[in-house]
């Protein structure tokens, strides 16, 4: 097994900001996708080192060397920019090709686990996950642009098995589609609590463990 290479883009992961904190377009200038990038990562920097609390659409903008006014053409207000700071994290995740399903697991469970480790995606998602469990919007916004979106991985994950043939088809979408939000559930449910709440290692004997135990329940008795 070998640790993943988060830079290298050889999987489908999006790592380019989609404007998703935008609620319409408007006209005039074009987006900078550059400023995009800064924005987010001036973001993420502010909410290490000010919190949730005491972060400010200023503080932003000052980092980033943009008008105030060029977040709100772009956001409506600090939730919705700094869920788009911690999905252009997310939407970095990967998942190439490794040979087997057993295999494309390890991979993507080390990926999540080094990009939990850094201080600015582990702040922002603990920041956005308390603040959404007195906000519904905030929760809505958290499902919809960061949630649904990694769920892309479990979907390519199993299409690829299924190709290789260590998977069934599912002919009812339906209950694909429940089966796909199950597994996306058990992986970043378990990681996220190791990581986050434990603080206990994620490293290779965990998640061949882990992967081991999933493989199990994904596969039943048809590996005897």
């Amino acid at each position: 097994m070998h640790n993943p290479s988060p830079g290298t883009s050889t999987g489908t992961g999006a790592g380019t900001p989609t404007g998703t904190g935008s609620t319409h377009s408007r006209p005039g200038r074009p987006r900078s996708a550059a400023a995009d990038t800064a924005i987010l990562a001036a973001t993420r920097d502010a909410l290490v080192e000010l919190g949730w609390s005491k972060l400010t659409m200023g503080d932003v903008s000052a980092r980033a060397g943009v008008a105030k006014t060029t977040l709100y053409r772009r956001w409506a207000g600090k939730n919705e920019l700094v869920v788009d700071a911690v999905a252009e994290l997310f939407d970095a995740l990967e998942l190439p090709d490794r040979g087997s399903l057993e295999a494309d697991i390890e991979y993507v469970v080390l990926q999540f686990a080094q990009l939990l480790r850094r201080p600015e995606a582990r702040t922002a998602l603990m920041a956005v996950v308390a603040e959404s469990t007195r906000d519904e919007a905030l929760r809505d916004r958290i499902r919809s642009a960061i949630v649904d979106r990694q769920k892309r991985l479990v979907v390519l994950g199993r299409e690829r098995a299924q190709v290789r043939g260590e998977l069934p088809y599912e002919e009812d979408e339906s209950l694909a589609a429940r089966t796909t939000d199950l597994i996306f559930d058990v992986i970043a449910g378990t990681v996220v609590h190791r990581a986050l709440v434990s603080s206990e290692p994620v490293d290779e004997v965990w998640v061949a463990t882990f992967t081991a135990l999933l493989m199990h329940g994904l596969l039943g008795d048809s590996r005897a």
